[in-house]
């Protein structure tokens, strides 16, 4: 395998675990609890292949390292990666602050007396 195909074959999985981050992320959102385990166990899977990819990586002939092409593919993966560290760090900020506020949502502003009856009494006529 050459590095240029070992580091395409890294990327696609970075890009795997970057859309996987995204949904872990967006169900934290919407619910406010962790993951179920039909995710994580996802996860797991691809941390088993990108320990995979990283081997052929390291296994791969280093010669064609300073090529066009292995350079934009090289740009391109750390670009995901740090994607994916954004993301993974905003979903671990609010499984903390889940976890501290027992998954309730911030009670919002209290309404000032009256308002209800002024709002209520608008409508009626």
């Amino acid at each position: 395998m050459t590095l240029l195909e070992a580091l395409q074959q890294h990327q696609r999985i970075c890009d795997q675990l970057h859309q996987l981050a995204l949904e872990e992320n967006r169900f934290l959102q919407q619910y406010r609890r962790p993951a179920d385990a039909h995710l994580l166990e996802r996860k797991r899977a691809l941390s088993d292949q990108l320990d995979a990819a990283l081997a052929a990586l390291r296994a791969a002939p280093k010669a064609d390292a300073r090529l066009p092409d292995v350079k934009a593919a090289l740009d391109q993966t750390r670009s995901r990666i740090l994607q994916t560290l954004q993301i993974e760090k905003e979903s671990e900020e609010l499984l903390l602050r889940f976890s501290l506020t027992g998954g309730a949502p911030a009670p919002g502003p209290a309404a000032a007396p009256g308002m209800l009856q002024k709002i209520y009494a608008r409508h009626q006529s």
